[in-house]
């Protein structure tokens, strides 16, 4: 994780921080009432920080009736004119987001630092491969050291001005790009970093891309904010980005279930089990414990006696773990019953 710790609003990103999830609204923002509404939704799901793009005068009147009635800090997306972010700071925003490759020049940049400087607000340098600069891509074309030098270039515009509340991103829509450009920067800079694969695509496809750019880099303890980019509802942003971090041992919010792939040795339905198991348990606000649902006798033990509570099947008995120790043994079916009801008190009480 890096070295810099800056605060989005009351939610400090870097410097040993969890890594918070992001998302960004697709209402138009001009339309307060539904930009709220869908904020509320995904502060629901688990969102902590949200974005909305401010592309003109009708956005920047509508902040401040968005910024009163939610609960997490809002961040200003920024492209083309750098005046919009001076408007969107004024109006109150927790964070302003740039595209070095399209929001102007240097005194442009000057005078955002400036400002954002006065009002304590950080700027996110969002580096896109899509958009990179024109010097850069006849030097290199789109690659990872295209990026990185854009994220310095602009980095040391602001510092030159005095500003160093700096957040980086640096996203492809090819993950290898993604990670590359990321490995170097974390090498080479102290800023904290957002992670993303962006125009990942829709459903699972682009939760794999994210989750092998994403996922790749927080294994190597790279990374301070997320957001997963995906076609469509951005809850599914919200929910793909948790997974993730607990895939990754980053985060544990959430139930995780551990249950095998099955073979020839299983007597039971262990999907429908572990389906079961999934219904009563995720996404309710259930303890972070490790619930694990194995199909036979080989590794379901050892995987049971290493969760807060486990069940490992057999032909007709089940055996039920908790904490390394055995609790009981039961007879097929109703020892589901009962392992579905110990598993509730486990989590809710």
């Amino acid at each position: 994780m890096s070295k810099n710790k800056v605060f989005v609003g009351a939610v400090p990103v870097g410097g040993g921080a969890p890594v918070s999830i992001q998302s960004m609204t697709n209402t138009d923002t001009r339309d307060w009432r539904a930009t709220v509404d869908q904020i509320l939704q995904l502060e629901e799901a688990g969102c902590e920080i949200i974005r909305s793009t401010v592309f003109d005068n009708r956005c920047l009147e509508a902040l401040p009736e968005i910024i009163k009635r939610i609960h997490i800090p809002l961040v200003a997306d920024i492209h083309f004119d750098h005046r919009l972010a001076l408007g969107a700071i004024k109006a109150g925003v927790a964070k302003v987001r740039i595209n070095p490759g399209n929001i102007g020049s240097e005194a442009g940049i000057r005078e955002l630092a400036e400002c954002a400087k006065a009002n304590g607000i950080p700027i996110r340098i969002g580096v896109n491969g899509g958009s990179l600069e024109k010097d850069l891509l006849e030097k290199y074309g789109v690659c990872a050291e295209a990026m990185v030098e854009s994220g310095i270039r602009h980095a040391e515009m602001l510092e030159k001005y005095g500003f160093c509340d700096i957040v980086l991103s640096l996203k492809s829509s090819d993950p290898k790009t993604t990670v590359e450009a990321y490995r170097m920067a974390a090498e080479k800079l102290p800023y904290p970093l957002h992670l993303g694969v962006t125009e990942a695509g829709a459903g699972e496809m682009a939760l794999l891309r994210s989750a092998i750019g994403i996922g790749s880099l927080l294994m190597d303890g790279i990374g301070d904010t997320v957001r997963v980019s995906m076609t469509g509802g951005v809850i599914q942003e919200v929910e793909a980005a948790k997974k993730i971090l607990a895939a990754a041992g980053v985060r544990q919010d959430d139930v995780r279930i551990v249950s095998c792939p099955t073979c020839g040795r299983t007597r039971v339905d262990l999907a429908s089990i572990v389906a079961r198991v999934e219904g009563e348990l995720m996404n309710k606000g259930a303890k972070p414990i490790r619930v694990a649902v194995m199909g036979c006798a080989v590794n379901g033990p050892g995987e049971a006696k290493e969760a807060d509570i486990g069940i490992a099947f057999g032909t007709v008995n089940a055996a039920v773990f908790g904490r390394g120790e055995i609790l009981y043994t039961d007879k097929l079916p109703g020892v589901i019953d009962r392992f579905i009801a110990d598993c509730k008190k486990l989590c809710f009480d």
